[in-house]
C-alpha cells in the first residue's frame, strides 16, 4: 500500500476522522503503518482505546483503496490527499482537514479567492434573489462562489455563479454517487464542468443528519469568507458560521424581516458581530487589497441578466413552452425531444432565467428567447 492509499484507506475506516488519524500517524511514523500495527500499538496513539483499536483492526483487512479510487474514476472523478498540489491550501490550515476529497471536476490556484454562500433550505423568494444576485456580482469580480448544492439558498448561490460564467464548488453532504437534493443532479454536472464537486466521504455513503453539518467545516475551511443570507436558528448555516469563526474567517449576514424566522439567524450574527450586508461592497470591502477598482466597477454594473446564447434544441423547448405552463412530459413531446435531453436543457435554460421549475414538474417561461 503506498502513503496515498494508506490515506484514503485511513478515510475509508469508520469512526476514524482526521483527528485520529492525525494522532496514529504522528505516534506511527507514517499512514501506512496503521494497517500493519498490533493493537498495542495502536493504543499508544492519543485518543485511540482498545475498541476503536480492535475496530481498526477489524475492518483493514476488508479496505480496498485501489478499488476505491477505480470507482471513483468510473464515476469520472478522482480523488485527493494531502500529497496531492491540488488538495485546497486552505484546507490544509484548519484543525481537522479531509484525509481525501473526491472530486468531479477541477480545482484551480484561483479558488483560494473564494466566498462561501450559505443560507436555508425553506427560503423565501426574497432570500433566493439576494443570493443569486450575490453569487452573480462575486463570481463577475472573479470570486470563486462555494456552497453546499442544497435546496434554496445553496442553489441559487449555484446558478448565480454559473449565469455570470464563474466558477462554483459544491461541497456534498454525502457521497459523490448519492447526490443530494436528487433534483440538483443536473445542477452538480454544471458546476464540475465550471468548478468542481466535492466529497470527503466514501462511495456508497448516504447523507444524514450527522454529514451535513460535518461538511459545513468544509464550506468555510475552503473560504476566506461565510455570506449567511438567510437562517432560522439551530440551522446548518449557523454552524458554517460558527466553524468559519472557529477558523479565522470572516462571516457576513444579510438582514431580513424582523417577523421572518428565517431572518433570526442572521440577526442574531449581526448582534454577534458579523458584517451586515446589504450588497456586494459589503463584502468586497472587508478583501479591498484583492479587488482592483475596475473589478468593483464591473461588480457594480453587472445585470442580473447575462446577455446569452440559446441552443437549437433550447429554442425548441422555448417554442414548445410558448406563453402556457406545461409538464415536462407534454414539453418534451410538443418539442420532440426525449425526456432525458429535455430534464437536462431546463437545468441549463433555469440557470440563464429563461423558465421557471414549479412544482408537479411543470415548467414556466420568465423570459422569450426574443429577449437574448
Amino acid at each position: 500500500m503506498t502513503e496515498r492509499e494508506a490515506y484514503i484507506a485511513l478515510n475509508m475506516l469508520d469512526g476514524m476522522g482526521p483527528v485520529r488519524a492525525r494522532n496514529l500517524i504522528e505516534r506511527l511514523g507514517s499512514p501506512e503503518a496503521v494497517f500493519d500495527a498490533e493493537p498495542e500499538a495502536l493504543m499508544e496513539a492519543k485518543g485511540i482505546g482498545q475498541e476503536m483499536a480492535e475496530s481498526i483492526v477489524n475492518q483493514r483487512d476488508e479496505i480496498n483503496p485501489a478499488e476505491e479510487i477505480e470507482k471513483t474514476e468510473a464515476l469520472g472523478g478522482r480523488i485527493l490527499t494531502c500529497l496531492d498540489d491540488e488538495y485546497p491550501a486552505a484546507l490544509r490550515t484548519i484543525y481537522d482537514p479531509p484525509l481525501a476529497l473526491y472530486i468531479l471536476g477541477k480545482l484551480v490556484p484561483e479558488d483560494k479567492h473564494a466566498i462561501a454562500l450559505v443560507g436555508s433550505r425553506r427560503s423565501s423568494h426574497y432570500g433566493q434573489q439576494t443570493a443569486d444576485r450575490l453569487a452573480f456580482q462575486l463570481a463577475k469580480v472573479g470570486y470563486t462562489v462555494i456552497s453546499g448544492l442544497a435546496r434554496g439558498i445553496d442553489t441559487e448561490a449555484h446558478k448565480g455563479s454559473l449565469k455570470a460564467g464563474g466558477r462554483t464548488i459544491a461541497v456534498l453532504g454525502g457521497a459523490l454517487d448519492k447526490i443530494y437534493p436528487p433534483e440538483n443532479a443536473g445542477l452538480a454536472e454544471q458546476i464540475a464542468q465550471h468548478g468542481a464537486v466535492i466529497s470527503e466521504f466514501t462511495l456508497g455513503r448516504e447523507p444524514d443528519k450527522t454529514t451535513f453539518p460535518y461538511r459545513n467545516r468544509v464550506v468555510s475551511g475552503m473560504s476566506m469568507g461565510v455570506v449567511v443570507v438567510e437562517a432560522p436558528f439551530k440551522s446548518g448555516s449557523l454552524i458554517t458560521a460558527e466553524q468559519a469563526m472557529d477558523q479565522g474567517r470572516s462571516v457576513f449576514a444579510v438582514p431580513g424581516r424582523i417577523d421572518n424566522p428565517n431572518a433570526r439567524g442572521c440577526h442574531m450574527l449581526i448582534k454577534s458581530g458579523a458584517r451586515l450586508v446589504e450588497n456586494v461592497d459589503d463584502i468586497l470591502q472587508e478583501f479591498e487589497m484583492l479587488i482592483s477598482p475596475e473589478q468593483k466597477e464591473l461588480a457594480k454594473g453587472a445585470s442580473r441578466r447575462p446577455e446569452v446564447m440559446l441552443t437549437d434544441d433550447e429554442e425548441k423547448i422555448v417554442r414548445a413552452l410558448g406563453s402556457d405552463t406545461l409538464d415536462i412530459d407534454t414539453l418534451a413531446r410538443n418539442a420532440e425531444l426525449n425526456i432525458a435531453s429535455v430534464s437536462g436543457l431546463l437545468i441549463g435554460l433555469e440557470i440563464k432565467k429563461v423558465i421557471r421549475m414549479l412544482p408537479g414538474r411543470l415548467v414556466e417561461l420568465i423570459a422569450r428567447a426574443e429577449d437574448f
